[in-house]
């Protein structure tokens, strides 16, 4: 199983109307990245979940993960220069 169809399989079960692609999937891995390597790795799932709580009150999911994952890499340059 694909993580695209495992995504589609979770919003299936929890009744979810949006229908996820690679992209979509992508976007929240690459996230998760950036907030695992900036932060710490249990940053990863917490950041995740807050950009989807901002998705799910009307957010735009592109520029949520942007401004996210800006706010994560700009926190680890503070860290290195510290």
């Amino acid at each position: 199983m694909t993580l695209v169809e495992w995504a589609q399989q979770v919003c299936a079960e929890l009744d979810l109307p949006e229908e996820l692609g690679k992209a979509d999937v992508d976007r929240v891995l690459d996230l998760a990245k950036d907030a695992a390597h900036s932060i710490a790795r249990p940053a990863a799932p917490v950041t995740t979940y807050l950009v989807g709580i901002a998705v799910g009150r009307g957010a735009d999911p592109q520029e949520a993960a942007a401004a996210v994952a800006a706010l994560a890499r700009a926190q680890a340059a503070e860290s290195d220069t510290a």
